[in-house]
This record gives structure tokens, sequence and C-alpha cells, in this order.
């Protein structure tokens, strides 16, 4: 196979099809950790208990994570275009429920319609740069629009916490609502499924190469990458999208705007490390495994040092702890390189769906596997130790982690060389 190989050289749709499809993966970033900044006001309008909100939190990952296989049959089989628009439907419409949501079981139920609606943002737009720009570009371009897309963290912190306070909750996803409709159906215009439309990628043949596929399920480095992303993701999404919030407020005893510029540090330091990885792994390490690996040890031990030494720090050190945390955090989407490379390019699409599926889901049981290990109110915790637990959670889930990607193979595209 010639990894260099340009599908659509001096294309001009291409790079809308990235830029348009990059903004619309801002929007799920943003969604998916939307409920951090709120937690606060939401759980005092509501009267909502530590696992309730953990559980509203968790409703989208559920929801987004058991969307990954039925989105890779899509992708095959309507392909990515029409995916796209039939999502876009689904996650304005939760969008608009969650804010009008009056109780507890509506805002699940509004999270899990978000959920749907935004599980193919990420992934459809991988699809389409596999089908669209050379493989040998892949990691650093993925790497890009999951970087851009980290502007939807950015904007769920401190940008959020303001339009909260200025219009509330509920008229600030009125704006993510209109937002959403604008975005999507701007990307369902501009998007085509490859340059000749014919799924060069994205094959139709769903006899033999979905029995051959079958066989990939079974394989050592699915699971061990599966597992390795489940636990990466999920742990950040967990602490991102709910948990670091409680801790920076009640276990520091930092202020609402204090702690949400510390959460925007950390969703910086996720930004920063994507494309970064990215052009590390292409070109300069030319390594799928050891970039990720590196990531994943330097995670684990920063996990270390907040359970040792977060309570003693203060102002910019944590700041820049959390900023650092996030960078070992980021390059995730090495991964789905690193899985792209290790079956045959007629599988892109399932591949990828099927460890999202795995990494989704890690942010929704890790949220609620902190939430049983933490006490009923956070409010009740004033102590940065009292967060002991949460951080003793990723360490060992990360040190696992590091154990199993070592047996992983490299990516084919590096063993050629």
């Amino acid at each position: 196979m010639d990894y260099g190989q340009d599908p659509a050289p001096g294309s001009s749709r291409r790079w809308a099809i990235f830029f348009i499809g990059s903004a619309n993966f801002v929007l799920s970033m943003f969604t998916r950790v939307s409920t951090t900044v709120i937690s606060v006001p939401l759980g005092d309008e509501m009267g909502l208990t530590s696992s309730q909100l953990a559980g509203v939190a968790a409703a989208f990952y559920y929801a987004f994570a058991f969307s990954q296989i039925p989105l890779g049959v899509a992708l095959r089989r309507i392909g990515p275009r029409l995916s796209a628009a039939a999502l876009v439907c689904i996650g304005l419409a939760g969008t608009i429920f969650f804010s009008i949501a009056a109780t507890y079981s509506g805002l699940v139920v509004a999270r899990i319609l978000m959920g749907i609606g935004m599980s193919g943002n990420l992934m459809i737009v991988l699809a389409l740069l596999a089908a669209w720009f050379p493989a040998n570009r892949f990691a650093s371009l993925s790497g890009t629009v999951v970087s851009v897309g980290v502007l939807g963290n950015l904007l769920a912190a401190t940008p959020l916490a303001l339009l909260s306070q200025s219009i509330g909750w509920r008229g600030s996803f009125y704006v993510v609502a209109m937002a959403q409709a604008v975005v999507g159906f701007v990307f369902v215009l501009t998007a085509r499924d490859s340059p000749t439309m014919a799924y060069t990628l994205l094959s139709r043949d769903h006899g033999t190469s979905s029995r051959n596929f079958g066989h990939f399920f079974l394989t050592y480095s699915y699971w061990a990458i599966s597992f390795s992303s489940f636990v990466r993701y999920g742990y950040f999404a967990a602490l991102q999208g709910l948990w670091i919030m409680p801790y920076l407020a009640f276990g520091l005893g930092l202020g609402e705007i204090e702690s949400a510029n510390a959460l925007l540090a950390m969703g910086l330091g996720y930004m920063v490390s994507l494309p970064i990885s990215g052009v590390l792994s292409d070109r300069v390490v030319k390594s799928r495994k050891w970039v990720v690996l590196a990531t994943l040890v330097g995670f684990c031990l920063l996990c270390v040092v907040m359970d040792v030494w977060g309570h003693v720090l203060v102002g910019w050190g944590i700041v820049l702890v959390l900023f650092l945390l996030g960078m070992f955090a980021g390059p995730g989407q090495i991964m789905y390189a690193h899985i792209k490379e290790l079956v045959s390019p007629e599988f892109t699409s399932q591949a990828i769906t099927a460890v999202n599926l795995f990494t989704v889901l890690g942010a929704a049981a890790m949220t609620q596997v902190i939430g049983l290990v933490m006490p009923s109110q956070p409010s009740n915790l004033n102590a940065a130790l009292d967060f002991s637990p949460m951080w003793l959670v990723g360490i060992v889930a990360l040190a696992l982690a590091c154990v199993f990607y070592v047996r992983v193979p490299e990516s084919a595209m590096f063993k050629t060389r």
C-alpha cells in the first residue's frame, strides 16, 4: 500500500470539509462537558445528589458510546453525509429538551438525545479525512481536528460560566441549540462522502468483508487499544466533565471563576498536545505505539502528583499541573490512527468507531465510578485529601493501560520503513 498516495490532489472541498467538520466537533466537545460549570446551579435548582449529577453527565456518554457500532454500520451503508444529517436533527432536539427539562429524568433523556446526536461528529470527520487525504497525514490532520474541537471544552469553561451567570443555564442552551442548527446545516451541505462519491474507503461489500472484520474483534490489539482509550479519555472526561470542579471548589476552596480558569488551563493543555503529538507520531518519532505509551505514563504520574501534593498547590501551581495533565491526556487520536493502520483500508470507519465505543463508554463509566467512591454530597467535602479516591481510580486504571499497551504491535505504516 502507498501510504502517501493522494486521493484528491488540489481539492478545495476537502479543506472545507476539514474546517466545517472541525467546527461541528467543537459543538460535540462543548456538549459533553457542558454540565461541569453549571453543576452547582443545576444541582441547586433541581435538588440533585452527587450520584444524580453523575447520572446526568454520564447519560450523554452511554448514549454516545452505544451509538458507535450502529454509526459504523451507517457510515458504510449510507455514507457520512446522510449519517450527519440524521444526527444533527437528533442532537438539536436533545439540546432544546435539556434547556426546558423540569425533572431529573427529563435531564437524563435530554442528555441521551444529545449523546446520540453528537456521536458521529468526530467519527464522520475522521472517515472523511481517510477518504479525502493521504494515509500518512491522518494522525496530524485528525490531531488538528480534535485540537480545534477542544475549543468546545474551553467554551464550556469560563465563557459558559459567564453566560450562565448572565442569562441562566437554560438560556445558555438555547444559544447552543442555535449554533448547532447553523453549523450542522452548513456541514451537511458541504460534505461529500469521497472524491468520487464511490465510498472508496467505505466499501458497501457487506458479505465476506464483514465476516473477515469480525476476526478483528478477537485480536489482542483491538482490546488493548480499546481499554487504553477507555481509561485515557474516560478518566480525563470524568474529571473535566464533572469532578474537577468540585475538587477545585470544595477541596481547594477556589471560587467559581477561579475554578473555571483552572478548568480552562486543563482544556488548553489537551488542545495544545493534539497537533504536536500528531506531528511527533507522523514525522519525528515515526511511531504510534511509543508516543501513546509515553503519554499514558505521564498522565498516570501527574495523577500521583495531584493525589499526594495537590493540597499544597496554589495559584499558578494548580493551573500548571492541570495544563500538563491535559497535555498528557490529549493524544488519543493517535490510537485511532494506530487501530486504522492495523486493519485493511475498507474497514477504516468500523475500526475507529469500534474503538470509539470504548473511548466514550469510558467517560460514562469513569464518571459514575468516581461518583460511587465519593460521598453523597460534594459540598460535604472540605479538603483536597477527601478527593483522594478520585485520583486513586485514575492511577490504578492508567497503570493497567500502560501494561496492556506495551504488547500492542507497531503500526504497519512504520513497520514497512
